[in-house]
């Protein structure tokens, strides 16, 4: 007999997964004409209440399955990030799908698999689990890359992330097998007594600790592990890459804070050297990589590549303030980009999606909404006060000075400059410029609601700031509970 109280802490992967396998079910025996409709509706449902589940669940540290799998303050936060960034995805996603000749059930099935090794990630409490959660998230992201089966483009976007992600896969297991090799466990908690107990580490736990860095990496698209990036986010279609832009960014963050922080915190002089050195190749490409760009989704892809170095500031303090600073920061993201997508998605001409940011010119004049939210997203992302975006650099940088890490904020301040002009030359085009093609109204109740609310988070979030800051620092104290 099993004992349930071994299962407890995964229970809301276990009913997403169990609830996932019956939507295939109900996709597979509906009408086809109905099916993508009921399926939407039945995984948003199953979204939100797996997200009361994490809830229920509770912050307590509990583990399950022999020390797999962990639960804590940290997993839950960090999980109903990913879950809102999920449910945005797929409601805004709704539209686009239909109108682009991608209406199969399958879509948010595929969606919902990839949230639910997400979910395993970040509760990731071994180099097993690590992998299998992983690899769950990515052979979904595979698929949904490459969903638009008659366009090139989407195509070729799949079959470049995958062949990526593969070499990156295979750079983490040959990572972890030296872990293995040289501490003779795979499990975070044994690992992190290992750690303590070692006068000094191993060489070749040392390079095992370098090739998982590089292969979570990979996962956030840091410097030099990009490359796959642009070319995914511009070939893959809209409704994906608003997704791979958010979610799981998200959980490949919490991932990486969870092993460098957990079962490797006695090895910060080794591995805070590889972090300070990928944040700043990072902020300093998507400051200047993006300056050419003409394709807003590309434009985008950079940007997510400079805001990825900001966070990792954080990690690189190695402090509860600098982890609490990386899961602030990654709140606010979610907002900005969610809300930025979500525009994004809305530029039509005639039905024809246009992706140029030349296709923005004189939006002001027809669309002065959509000019406006998209602009307080430019600001934000550019770190101008009183915005949210402000605030996640100001608490990252403060992080990092604490920790007496000054040439990096210099780095983050100075890129950060540079990064405005790209942000500010959109705002140029969409309230300077005069339009040759006004862009189609923006459609859907659920996408006005979504532009709406990141908006305001956005706008109104100098009014708590330090309620959020409070909560990530008190979900950052479970990674240093051991």
């Amino acid at each position: 007999m099993f004992e349930t109280s071994a299962f407890a802490p995964a229970l809301p992967e276990i009913a997403l997964a169990a609830s996932v396998m019956a939507l295939m079910m109900v996709g597979v025996f509906s009408d086809a004409k109905k099916a993508l409709a009921r399926v939407s509706f039945l995984a948003i449902l199953v979204l939100v209440g797996t997200a009361v589940l994490v809830v229920i669940t509770g912050t307590d540290n509990r583990v399950g399955f022999g020390g797999l799998f962990i639960v804590d303050s940290f997993a839950v936060y960090m999980k109903l990030l990913v879950l809102i960034a999920a449910l945005c995805g797929l409601v805004m996603s709704d539209r686009y799908i239909r109108r682009e000749g991608m209406a199969r059930f399958e879509y948010p099935i595929l969606l919902c698999f990839a949230t639910l090794g997400m979910l395993m990630m970040i509760s990731a409490n071994d180099l097993m689990s690590l992998y299998i959660g992983l690899e769950l998230q990515s052979l979904s992201l595979y698929v949904v890359a490459a969903f638009q089966r008659d366009q090139l483009r989407s195509t070729e976007a799949g079959l470049k992330y995958f062949v990526l992600g593969a070499l990156s896969s295979g750079l983490l297991l040959y990572g972890c097998s030296l872990i293995y090799g040289f501490a003779g466990t795979t499990s975070f908690t044994a690992l992190a007594q290992e750690m303590a107990n070692m006068d000094a580490a191993p060489t070749g736990l040392i390079v095992g600790l370098v090739f998982l860095s590089a292969g979570l990496a990979f996962k956030i698209s840091a410097v030099p592990f990009h490359m796959w990036t642009p070319d995914v986010y511009e070939g893959a279609p809209t409704s994906v890459t608003a997704f791979f832009a958010v979610a799981p960014k998200i959980a490949a963050m919490a991932l990486i804070l969870r092993v460098m922080l957990g079962p490797f915190g006695d090895l910060i002089a080794e591995w805070q050297q590889i972090i300070w050195m990928i944040s700043v190749a990072s902020m300093i490409l998507g400051a200047f990589a993006a300056i050419a760009q003409t394709n807003i989704k590309r434009l985008m892809a950079y940007s997510s590549i400079g805001h990825v170095g900001y966070a990792l500031m954080g990690l690189a303090a190695g402090t509860e303030a600098g982890a609490g600073a990386v899961m602030m920061y990654m709140a606010i993201y979610l907002a900005m980009n969610v809300g930025t997508f979500a525009i994004i998605l809305s530029m039509k001409v005639k039905d024809r999606m246009v992706e140029n940011i030349s296709d923005l010119a004189g939006l002001s004049k027809t669309r002065p909404g959509m000019a406006l939210a998209l602009m307080i997203f430019m600001f934000s992302m550019a770190g101008i006060p009183p915005l949210a975006g402000f605030f996640g650099k100001f608490f990252v940088f403060s992080a990092a000075i604490d920790a007496g890490l000054i040439y990096l904020v210099v780095i983050g301040a100075v890129t950060s400059v540079v990064s405005a002009f790209y942000y500010l030359r959109i705002i140029k085009v969409m309230y300077f410029d005069e339009a040759d093609e006004t862009l189609d109204a923006m459609e859907g109740r659920a996408m006005k609601g979504i532009l709406l609310v990141s908006s305001l988070a956005i706008l109104v979030f100098i009014l708590l700031p330090q309620t959020l800051a409070d909560y990530a620092a008190y979900a950052a104290t479970s990674l240093f509970a051991g």
